[in-house]
């Protein structure tokens, strides 16, 4: 037991905060869960960006969620001031008891401080902490190269308290809803579709120097579809993403059932639990796949396959043996071209493929 535990049957109310992207704050729901499984009696608040609520709505641990606008910054100095005070009046009527900081962001500094909540945690960089970090009374390092999957570094928050995740409490927890539920069923009818009758494939990310060769894809598909295997292909509906769905689909051959960009993503992740395969690149859909618990194929190029790959679902990671990966950067010498990705072979994603099929 650490020293400086906190006795959670002494609190109230907890606010957790990522204010980070969409596969950022899907990575935090074991946190919400586990401290909901330790502490029932807890209110657990989120406080993320709006556009990232549904990776998070829905969670039964969850009771409330605070969403910040990006755009509040593109507006008007006496608008953003006005939404600021909302939010922190929003976070003061709650008065919270601890707030877990799960992220490099600056505003949890003000917040804990503003919002007078007694206990703070919050990660350290390795070497350095933080303007205004010392505020938070229970801070945990990382330490250099950090090794371990953002999940754990996560459910490293609870544990700098003294709460102990079990295995089954590390799993992401995702919920789709009745409404995407229904959707999906209409879409599948539709399309004849059977549950677990179809492959997801998802090429696309908002970060195009994560994404695999338009040709490749292409063949990829061919090679699957002469197989026997029907595809499902997804987008979100950014015009380069559809673009390059567009730019995929005129070199294939076959029928393939195309839902670029006509998805919410409530909707991706019960279609994706729909599938018997996910194949993608490291992306928000990668691990909305792992939420649902489809196998997934995921290629991996500048990005770490150890913070970030498949979490707790079976998987095949396609990797490259370049020495300089991962580099964490945008493409070669910031080409926005990844040659840890684009030099992927088709036949070792397809074999890859074969093998959590027939697993």
């Amino acid at each position: 037991m650490i020293p400086d535990a906190i006795d959670l049957s002494g609190l109230r109310r907890v606010l957790v905060t990522k204010l980070r992207h969409h596969g950022d704050v899907l990575l935090t729901s074991p946190v919400f869960q586990t401290l909901k499984n330790h502490a029932p009696h807890l209110e657990i608040d989120a406080l993320i960006y709006s556009d990232t609520m549904p990776m998070l709505s829905l969670h039964p641990a969850i009771s409330n969620i605070h969403a910040i606008d990006r755009n509040w910054k593109k507006q008007s100095l006496l608008s953003q001031l006005r939404n600021e005070w909302r939010l922190l009046n929003n976070l003061k009527i709650r008065k919270y008891d601890l707030i877990l900081h799960l992220t490099e962001h600056p505003r949890g500094v003000w917040i804990k401080r503003l919002a007078r909540i007694r206990f703070g945690v919050a990660q350290e960089s390795a070497g350095r902490i933080r303007p205004g970090w010392k505020q938070f009374t229970h801070r945990y390092k990382t330490g250099r190269g950090n090794q371990r999957h953002t999940v754990e570094s996560n459910l490293d928050a609870l544990r700098r308290i003294g709460v102990e995740p079990s295995v089954s409490e590390r799993r992401l927890i995702l919920t789709p809803g009745a409404e995407a539920e229904e959707a999906v069923d209409a879409i599948m009818s539709r399309e004849n579709l059977g549950r677990k009758s179809f492959i997801h494939l998802h090429p696309t990310s908002r970060w195009f120097f994560k994404t695999w060769p338009v040709e490749k894809v292409s063949d990829l598909i061919n090679r699957l579809a002469d197989q026997g295997q029907q595809i499902v292909l997804t987008s979100a509906p950014d015009e380069k993403e559809m673009k390059m769905i567009r730019d995929i689909l005129a070199n294939v051959s076959w029928a393939v059932i195309d839902l670029s960009g006509r998805l919410s993503l409530k909707e991706l992740a019960a279609l994706s639990a729909r599938a018997k395969l996910f194949i993608g690149v490291d992306s928000a859909p990668m691990h909305v796949a792992a939420a649902m618990q489809t196998p997934v194929v995921a290629l991996f190029g500048p990005s770490g396959e150890v913070e970030w790959g498949p979490w707790m679902v079976p998987h095949r990671l396609v990797l490259s043996t370049h020495p300089c990966r991962p580099c964490g950067r945008d493409g070669c010498g910031g080409s926005k071209v990844s040659q840890c990705l684009t030099t992927l072979p088709v036949e070792r994603v397809e074999r890859a493929v074969h093998e959590l099929l027939c697993r």
